[in-house]
């Protein structure tokens, strides 16, 4: 269901002023998900520390409680950080509701592998953005034990990544949390979960524990998932001192079948491309933080923490296979299987792969051989069949790491004034695993199943190094240690105004090495460094409003990842086999942001309000190309894009009423002039598309309004809902803007609760109440495999569902 967002940006910011005056500090609302007129006290680092007033950051700040992610009754964290963040929003690439990515500001903090990433993500001080390629694996994060998240906007003191912004994800501890509560749900395509959490305190201890775990058939064919998830926190504190032992373990398998062609989901919604895709999750973590008070206005805070992340990842894909023909091996043809080749006609001068080795045949005769060094000769296929590939890939990161900071709240010529400084390092040690087995698809049910022969590219004659590229085994080592130093201050000019000055010093090691012995290619040794500023100013116009402006710069290193799979001639698939690639120059963003925030009485009410602009300038921004061979891309850097908008955010309270709703319109842009692979574009020249500056990045829309509304029937009976609308997005792979658009969508949620006694509560709740169709995904496809016309393919989101479950408190 398409909406058209049509409001203008520059109309909202006069609407919502004239509609929040600020007449009087108000207290808390008791349930505590609104803070209106009290002093909400935030970290802008990594580490907690004393924290300072969110009034004085001079940048967009969200604060999502507890009480928020647990309204929607979701064992997805993305859920809550999207629902309330403005200018956030979601991209299901993969048709998994634990497997989205987080997009703020048109920065990506994603699961996936070959996203490029430009969100900071931290729990509890430590990063969780992996060492491979700073994927952010939301599916290990169990829902029911967050205490708060921030999302804040560019702040350089969140290190590495912090690109667009950054997430810091608080846990609940003993001292936090009081009591037990045990929940059980299920409902539509066969899930069933349920989560328990336990805290309390006594003689200066606290425990806390939490556990979750859930099925679900998921709402396409092939699509299960199952997820189990612990947390727990062992406390001890006196009057200046305070530390936690926390251990951590998830194990999660997912369902993930990516994209379908628009073709077949004409035909059944719930229809997917090739698979078996799956990704299976471990993680294990140990932490040790703590902070102790050295007098009254300095205090030190650290930790420590060794991190564990195993993953392991199949996918079945299609592949470009045929028998040899006579073209290069006159008498020879059909008795060996090649890379598709006939389309091929060779460079000026002519020749053939074995004559010319210039010739860019990397397709072209391809030999295959099994594991034992025998051709694979080419089979006739049955009417139902077609040739393809299952692509394994193993990810095992053993990563330490440890912070330090100190916090002085010294008054500075009189004034207050509110420092910290502090350093960290995060050490990871990898090993990327990889192979390739030869398979057939069954056209009816497009299963690929493996036949137990791993392909080598072992031709019966020398070819150039550079097109020996695809189905390679990869064995790789590689090592990330990321260092880094920052301090900040902020000073109170006068009783109105706070300067806030900063700066983070980010220095990234990456070396890697071939394990094989036979890819020397892949080694290499890598150093970025940079130097980020941050300077910024609030003022209190009134009492209840404050003004905010500010500049920063971030930065991000290529990862392994992202270095080893740089050159378009030597392409890779992105979740599987790595190759060598030129360097990549690390991003540098540069953000300008301005803002008014409030809150105040209107109409017997409590209101918070905010309102933002901003603009994110990018140099040498990372993005990922898709390679003519099917499945493969790659990663380059292009020389500016741009990402600005406006951000308008409110809540209210009103006796039995509650109501938020939060509107963003964001104009991401390329700023250069240039060429980009697209080749299963239909509009592309010779496979590439001619970007100009002010064209839009694909896959991020323009638009998004989201708002919902809680009512108390009764003290016992809540009723209440949520909609969500966004707008329209180009397709990935349409730089140049000139393909149709992936279609805007707005989908309605409801939810009720009753509290059947003061200790028993059941509740349910309807995800896409009207069963819109929509998709949040859109990206091109090569239609020769299957024979179908249309390269579009969407990942179609979730349909009609329903869920009903029981909680109990004590």
């Amino acid at each position: 269901m398409a909406v058209a967002l049509g409001l203008s940006a520059a109309a909202v910011p006069v609407a919502l002023l004239a509609a929040f005056p600020a007449v009087a500090q108000e207290q808390s609302d008791s349930s505590g998900t609104l803070q209106l007129g009290t002093v909400e006290v935030v970290a802008t680092t990594p580490l907690s520390g004393t924290g300072i007033d969110a009034d004085k950051v001079p940048g967009s700040v969200t604060i999502i409680g507890a009480d928020q992610f647990d309204r929607l009754n979701s064992f997805a964290v993305t859920d809550g950080l999207f629902q309330y963040t403005p200018s956030a929003n979601t991209s299901d690439v993969q048709g998994n509701a634990f497997f989205q990515d987080f997009r703020y500001r048109g920065f990506a903090a994603s699961p996936l592998q070959g996203t490029p990433q430009g969100i900071a993500v931290y729990q509890n001080g430590i990063r969780l953005n992996e060492g491979f390629g700073d994927t952010v694996n939301w599916d290990l994060i169990p829902e029911v034990a967050i205490s708060r998240a921030e999302v804040f906007s560019n702040n350089p003191a969140f290190g590495l990544n912090a690109l667009g912004g950054a997430v810091s994800i608080q846990m609940k501890n003993g001292f936090n949390y009081h009591g037990f509560e045990g929940s059980i749900q299920g409902g539509s395509f066969g899930q069933i979960g349920g989560n328990i959490q336990y805290g309390g305190e006594k003689d200066g201890f606290g425990v806390y524990i939490a556990a979750d775990a859930v099925h679900s058939d998921g709402w396409r064919l092939q699509s299960p998932s199952d997820l189990a998830r612990f947390y727990g926190d062992l406390g001890w504190k006196n009057d200046k001192t305070e530390v936690h032992l926390v251990a951590s373990a998830a194990t999660t398998n997912l369902g993930v079948v990516g994209p379908t062609p628009v073709e077949m989901l004409n035909q059944n919604w719930n229809s997917i491309y090739t698979w078996p895709q799956t990704t299976n999750n471990d993680m294990g973590l140990i932490a040790l933080n703590g902070r102790h008070d050295l007098t009254d206005t300095w205090q030190l805070q650290g930790n420590l923490y060794a991190r564990k992340f195993s993953q392991s990842h199949v996918d079945g894909n299609d592949a470009d296979l045929e028998a040899c023909s006579n073209k290069w091996n006159p008498g020879v043809g059909n008795t060996k299987m090649c890379l598709e080749e006939d389309q091929f006609t060779g460079p000026p001068g002519g020749g053939n792969p074995v004559t010319n080795p210039s010739y860019a045949a990397f397709r072209s005769q391809m030999v295959l051989y099994d594991q034992n060094g025998n051709t694979i000769p080419f089979t006739a296929l049955g009417p139902n069949q077609l040739y393809g590939v299952i692509n394994r890939t193993w990810t095992d990161t053993t990563t330490y790491g440890g912070s330090v900071q100190a916090t002085n709240t010294d008054k500075l010529l009189g004034h207050d004034n509110y420092f910290v400084v502090g350093g960290s390092v995060d050490s990871s040690q990898i090993n990327f695993r990889s192979n390739t087995e030869l398979g057939i698809t069954n056209t009816n049910t497009l299963e690929v199943v493996g036949l137990g022969k791993y392909l080598h590219n072992i031709p019966d004659y020398s070819l150039p190094e550079q097109y020996q590229v695809f189905y390679l085994p990869v064995d790789l080592n590689a090592s990330a240690t990321y260092y880094g130093l920052y301090a900040t201050n902020a000073f109170d000019m006068t009783d109105r105004a706070t300067l806030t000055v900063g700066a983070r010093l980010n220095i990234a090691q990456i070396s890697m090495q071939d394990a094989t012995g036979t890819s020397p290619q892949l080694n290499g040794d890598y150093t970025f460094a940079r130097i980020n500023p941050l300077v910024g100013l609030t003022y209190k116009l009134t009492p209840e409003a404050t003004l905010y402006g500010g500049y920063s710069e971030s930065n991000r290193a290529p990862t392994p990842l992202e270095l080893n799979c740089a050159d378009p001639n030597r392409p890779c698939l992105l979740e599987n086999s790595l190759v060598a690639d030129p360097p990549l120059e690390q991003v540098v963003s540069h953000t300008y942001e301005v803002g008014l925030r409030g809150n105040g009485m209107l109409f017997g009410g409590k209101v918070n309000w905010k309102l933002g602009v901003y603009r994110v300038d990018s140099d040498n921004d990372i993005i990922s190309l898709a390679s003519q061979q099917t499945g493969y891309g790659y990663f380059t850097n292009v020389p500016a894009t741009r990402r600005q908008g406006f951000e308008a955010e409110m809540q209210y309270v009103n006796g039995p009423w509650k109501f938020y709703a939060n509107y963003a319109y964001l104009n991401a842009t390329y700023q250069f002039t240039g060429y980009l692979a697209s080749p299963n574009n239909p509009y592309a020249v010779d496979e590439q598309v001619l970007v100009t500056p002010g064209d839009t990045i694909p896959g991020i829309p323009a638009q998004t309004l989201k708002f919902g509304l809680d009512y108390m029937v009764t003290p016992k009976w809540k009723v209440g809902g949520d909609v969500i609308a966004v707008s329209s997005q180009y397709y990935v792979g349409d730089d140049a803007n000139q393909a149709p658009m992936l279609p805007g969508y707005w989908v309605a949620n409801i939810h009720t609760s009753y509290q059947v006694t003061d200790n028993i509560q059941v509740f349910g709740y309807i995800n896409n109440l009207f069963n819109a169709k929509y998709a949040t995904y859109g990206t091109f496809f090569d239609t020769e495999y299957l024979g179908l016309n249309n390269p579009q393919m969407q990942s179609p989101g979730q349909p009609f569902s329903a869920y009903a479950g029981l909680k109990a408190t004590f």
